[in-house]
């Protein structure tokens, strides 16, 4: 890493405990969703993404990259840079009729701010215990400092949550709706092919099984894809969400935030996370713990409301 890179985020924060646990794969969906109902965003995506050649290939490319800001050291600002480097060249017009760049301040951090958001709301849900205000600007902070390995400069970005809600806000009002790729992107009917994952034998038996499998999954993806996305996100996209649907996200809350504390290291967090972690215990890195529940704060406790 250059003296002049911006660091990522460092050992021991809340985004350490949070962006490599196996919970945040569930919210990725929703801050997709969020970032393609700008209709720039979305246009974006419609005309240059493999989302509907590759949907799965570009899924992990986009965990392994999200994993490198956080815990990849001194290779996230070389990742950031790829990143912007890769969106150079597209752009064009949205469906308002205004010309976009990948790369216009404007878009590209509201796509970066969307993870926070939607981390606080899923940290909410799955983890069972609301992040406490210091935890909640600490975690904005560390997003503040990823935002930096990406390229995004201090002046485009709030730089505190109490800025960041009127901003969060005044997006929500005015920019986001039903795009023709939020609506694919929570269909339950699209075409997907079968996932090519672990040896052979197994890609096999998904294959064979993906009629009767695909479409329970489809269902759950959409689920999880709005549930887990902010209440005042999904209202202002138009996406529906009843109160039965929102009892069972609670269910479904309470038993991810009773199991995957239980699992051992490997399991509760992606193989990147989960080596950067060792890694950093061995250098005696503060607050990188075994056990990964420094997120859980004392019962009673609230975060502050945004």
């Amino acid at each position: 890493m250059s003296t002049q890179d911006p660091p990522p985020p460092p050992p021991g924060g809340v985004l350490w405990s949070v962006a490599g646990d196996i919970r945040a794969l569930l919210m990725l969906p929703a801050a997709l969703t969020m970032q393609v109902a700008h209709p720039a965003v979305g246009a974006g995506v419609d005309q240059y993404s493999v989302f509907r050649t590759d949907p799965w290939g570009r899924g992990e490319r986009s965990v392994r990259s999200l994993l490198t800001w956080v815990y990849g050291g001194d290779a996230a600002a070389e990742e950031g840079r790829r990143l912007r480097q890769l969106h150079r060249t597209i752009q064009g017009t949205d469906t308002r009729g205004r010309p976009y760049h990948a790369l216009t301040p404007e878009y590209y951090a509201w796509v970066h701010a969307t993870g926070f958001p939607v981390y606080r709301h899923g940290i909410r849900c799955l983890y069972r215990r609301p992040l406490t205000g210091s935890q909640e600007r600490q975690l904005y902070a560390e997003w503040l400092r990823v935002g930096r390995v990406l390229g995004i400069h201090d002046r485009d970005m709030p730089q505190t949550i109490e800025e960041f809600w009127p901003y969060y806000r005044k997006v929500l009002d005015q920019e986001l709706e039903a795009t023709d790729v939020v609506r694919e992107l929570i269909a339950t009917d699209r075409p997907l092919p079968p996932p090519a994952l672990g040896p052979l034998p197994l890609r096999l038996l998904l294959r064979v099984c993906w009629p009767l499998v695909l479409p329970p999954f489809a269902h759950l993806r959409r689920f999880l894809t709005i549930g887990l996305m902010p209440p005042d996100a999904r209202a202002a996209i138009g996406l529906p969400w009843t109160d039965r649907q929102e009892r069972r996200l609670r269910r479904f809350g309470r038993v991810a935030a009773t199991v995957v504390p239980l699992l051992p290291e490997r399991l509760r967090y992606l193989p990147p996370a989960g080596a950067a972690r060792r890694a950093a215990r061995r250098h005696g890195a503060p607050g990188v713990t075994g056990t990964g529940r420094r997120l859980t704060p004392r019962r009673g406790v609230r975060a502050s409301s945004g």
